[in-house]
Order: C-alpha cells, then sequence, then structure tokens
C-alpha cells in the first residue's frame, strides 16, 4: 500500500500541473473570461481577479498592467472584440449578448509611465 501511495505521489508530482495562480507564456486571456485576449504589453495580476456566477449571470473583475497607452488598449479592443461577438456600445464599454463589458484605464502610481486596466463584465441590466 505504501508503495503505491509514493508512485501515486510521483505520477502527480511529474504530471507538469502548475501551482494555482500560475499561467504559462502561451495563454493570451484574461482569468475567468476564456475568450477576451489580453492586449499585448499587458500583464493580468491574476491574484486579484474576481470571478463568481449568480441567477441573473456571471460576474468578472479582474485586472491587468503595462507600459501601454490607453488610446492603444482602446485601439485593441474596439478592434478585438466584435470578432468575437462584442459591440461597442461607449467610450470603453462593450456589450455581447445579455453581458456587458466596461475597461477602466487608470494610471498605476506604483510603476512610472504604467497604466492599469480594471476589466469588468456583468450582466446587462
Amino acid at each position: 500500500m505504501r508503495k503505491f501511495f509514493s508512485i501515486t505521489l510521483l505520477i502527480v508530482a511529474l504530471s507538469g500541473t502548475a501551482p494555482s495562480g500560475a499561467r504559462s507564456a502561451s495563454e493570451v486571456f484574461l482569468s475567468g473570461v476564456d475568450d477576451l485576449p489580453l492586449m499585448t504589453g499587458l500583464v493580468e495580476d491574476i491574484n486579484s481577479a474576481i470571478v463568481f456566477d449568480s441567477a441573473s449571470g456571471r460576474y468578472v473583475e479582474a485586472f491587468a498592467e503595462g507600459l501601454v497607452t490607453a488610446d492603444a488598449v482602446n485601439t485593441f479592443y474596439t478592434a478585438t472584440l466584435p470578432q468575437l461577438g462584442w459591440r461597442k456600445t461607449g467610450n470603453f464599454t462593450f456589450e455581447r449578448e445579455d453581458e456587458v463589458l466596461m475597461l477602466e484605464i487608470s494610471q498605476d502610481a506604483a510603476s512610472a509611465g504604467a497604466i492599469q486596466v480594471r476589466f469588468v463584465l456583468s450582466p446587462k441590466k
């Protein structure tokens, strides 16, 4: 029995599972929203993501930062999101089916020149 347990632990250890919160270099989507791309130049803070489902729909809040401009973020998401079914309804606001996606951009005081993007996905009211 002890030998079986040791072999099982070895198999789990060798399976290559990443620790919780780790991301592979090939992933380019935000946590919690499997079809919301992360713009090149932004790095997600996966430890601050909030994801939950309710009777009225899903709620996701995610944060990313990088040395990009607000205009570049706007240009990227304005060009990319319609290909994924999103319709731009305002400055940094998009809708798809029964969901609303808002991007809020602010200057990150802790990192000189970096901006922070807050992604908020919620049910349409």
